[in-house]
Formats: C-alpha cells, structure tokens, sequence
C-alpha cells in the first residue's frame, strides 16, 4: 500500500476548493489550507475538513508534513511561491498561468528540473475522454492530415461596468487577462490534441469596458480611485488570434470575457483532409466527426471508444461525466506520478505551463504591433 500524499492548498478560493476535492479523490490527506486572511483560512480548513490552517504560504511550504503544494492564488504569486516549493522539496501544482511572463516561465522550469520534483499545471481540458478520442484520430491517421484548427473560448462573467475582479488589474493577473486565463486552456488543448506546436501568431484585442466600477472586488485594482469610484482598465476583455504551427497547419481564435449568455463555451474544430473533428466543453459526451459524405457524433461509450479515449472514461455511457471529473483525473495522474517516478501520458507539466505563457507572451506582442510575432520558447 503506498503511503497517502499530504497535500497543502494555497489559496481556497472556488478553484482551491477543486484541487481539495481532487486531492481527497485521488486519496490524499489535506495536510493544511492558507487563505487571505486567518479568518478565510480557519473557515476553509473547517469547510474542506483540512488538518490545520496555516498562518501564511510559507509555514505551510516549509512544514516538513506537506508532500505537495497545490497554489491557487492571484496570479502574481503563482511563481515566487513555486519556486519556493521547489526548493523546499515539495512537488507542486501550480494554476496558470505559470508566471506574469515567459522569461519568468523558463526559470520555473528550469527550478522544477533542476529539484526532480513533479511539476505541473491544471490543464485539465485535456482530460475528457473525446479530447482523447479525437487526439487518436488524427494520431492514427484515421481523420488524415490536418489543414485547419479553429475555435473559440467565450464567457459573460466581466461583461458589465460594475464587474469586478482582482484579474482586471495586470499587477495582480498580469499584462493579459482574457487570453491568458482562457485563451491559454484553447490553445494547450488545440497543441495537446494536434501534438503541433503554436510557432507564429497575429492578434487583435479589445478592451470593451475601458473603466470599472469598484465593488467587493475593489482591493484587487491599484491606483487613486476610491470605494464607489472607477478605475481604469488595463487588460484585454477579449482578443482574435491568428496562428500558424511548426508544420504549416493554420489556425484561429476567438476569446472573450464579454460574450452574453456564453458561460465557459470552449468549442475548437480540428479539419484534416478526411475528417473534421469537433468538441464543445460545455456538451463533453459527443465529438462531432464530420467527413465529405456523412457526420456521424460520436458519444462518449466506453465500449466505443479506444484505448486512449476509454482510459479517461470512468462512468458507463449515459452517465455524464465533466470538468471536475477531468480536474480529479488530472490531479490523479500528478500523485501517481509522484508515487512512482513516471509521468503519465497526457500529463501538462510545468513545460506546458511555459509554452502557453510564450504563447501569450507573443499574442500581446503581436497585438501591439500589428505584426505577426514568432513565439520564443526559451528553449536553448
């Protein structure tokens, strides 16, 4: 029997109360939270039947009890705070984005090699048993040699004057906002599934709502403006993304924080030369195949579907399954990997968290300027 991991969360906010809910899950014990403030971290210790709340990030890092460290924190804190895990020998899933910026990214990987640690970032997109499905028909050659990719990735939750959020100021979430929280999770999953690397990129973005009204949210903006006043807005609500991959396949994005009506639609279509592929987050049991003479959906059946697709499937057809299904996945494969030194398929490591923050790196470039921009890896 292996010994159960101690996690600590950092961070216990809705999605540090996710990873606890994986943790538990995938058998862990919740060594410990850290929240805001000791009253936040008292009543999240309670409500997720944690050990303990710690008194601050680092007397939970530095507790010789914690196994892995799970950061959910504003974004700005993502990376001081790995690195300081690492160094104290902790493994650590760290939300994305990684860091404020690529350079920023590299070193964290270099940190996360460099400890012999596992590292990784919740792109747990990629756990869907039809984002599996529809990787193995272009790997396989069954859909044939892909074109195009094409997509979307829409929300409403920042649409009006007076919606708040620490992420609208870059101090906190950095210089990107739309693109860099969701626009990262289209474009993991577009190279996840394609296994094409996002080379070339040109962009245009919007911000819709120039200034914002201060709510509960008002801490999370700097500057003079007071309680009830506005600040203004320095991160992007929406953005179109033009791409191009190292084997020449073309591609397009559209994000936005400002879309009515559209909650968390993640919709992408893959065109190869026999078959179009298509996925939609929000409907995760079918994968629509189209090809020249028919369209069939394909359901999530485990009986179905192969090996690389049934692997991800716990439930029998008919019993849906979704996100947090794929976070305790996701969170799953990170502890067996810890148990056992081997990194399973499909897992998105801190070098994944890296390409997407090169990516964004170079779509707000590209914005700027009007140019396309080549996206630097830092790979030397």
């Amino acid at each position: 029997m292996l010994r159960p991991l101690k996690a600590g969360f950092i961070g216990t906010g809705f999605i540090g109360s996710v990873h606890a809910r994986a943790a538990l899950q995938a058998g862990a014990r919740l060594a410990g939270v850290v929240s805001s403030t000791p009253e936040r971290s008292q009543a999240a210790a309670q409500a997720l039947g944690a050990a303990r709340a710690y008194a601050s990030a680092e007397d939970l890092i530095d507790d010789d009890g914690v196994d892995v460290v799970h950061i959910c924190t504003p974004n700005h804190l993502h990376a001081p705070l790995a690195v300081r895990a690492l160094a104290a020998g902790k493994h650590v899933i760290c939300e994305k984005p990684l860091a404020l910026t690529s350079a920023e990214a590299a070193g964290l990987v270099e940190a996360a090699n460099s400890s012999g640690r596992i590292a990784t970032v919740p792109f747990v997109y990629r756990y869907y048993p039809l984002v599996r499905e529809a990787r193995e028909r272009l790997h396989s050659g069954k859909a044939g040699r892909l074109r195009l990719m094409h997509g979307s990735y829409l929300q409403d939750w920042l649409l009006r004057e007076d919606d708040d959020n620490w992420r609208v100021d870059a101090a906190l979430g950095g210089a990107s906002r739309a693109f860099a929280d969701i626009g990262s999770h289209w474009c993991d999953l577009a190279q996840f599934i394609s296994q094409q690397s996002i080379v070339r990129v040109s962009a245009r973005k919007l911000i819709a709502v120039p200034r914002r009204h201060r709510g509960d949210g008002a801490s999370s903006f700097t500057g003079a403006a007071t309680a009830g006043g506005t600040s203004l807005v320095d991160t992007e609500d929406a953005v179109l993304v033009h791409f191009e991959t190292a084997e020449g396949v073309l591609g397009s994005v559209t994000v936005s924080q400002v879309s009515p009506g559209r909650k968390n639609r993640l919709w992408i279509e893959l065109d190869a030369s026999d078959e179009s592929l298509v996925f939609n987050q929000e409907e995760p049991e079918t994968l629509w195949c189209g090809r020249r003479e028919s369209a069939t959906v394909l359901r999530r059946d485990p009986a179905q579907l192969t090996a690389a697709g049934g692997r991800m499937a716990t439930l029998p057809a008919g019993h849906p399954e979704g996100y947090a299904s794929c976070f305790e996945a996701f969170v799953g494969d990170t502890y067996a990997a810890i148990h056992t030194g081997e990194v399973p398929e499909g897992l998105p490591t801190f070098a994944d968290g890296l390409a997407a923050a090169s990516i964004t790196d170079a779509v707000l470039a590209a914005a700027d300027s009007g140019q396309w921009i080549d996206v630097d890896r830092h790979i030397n």
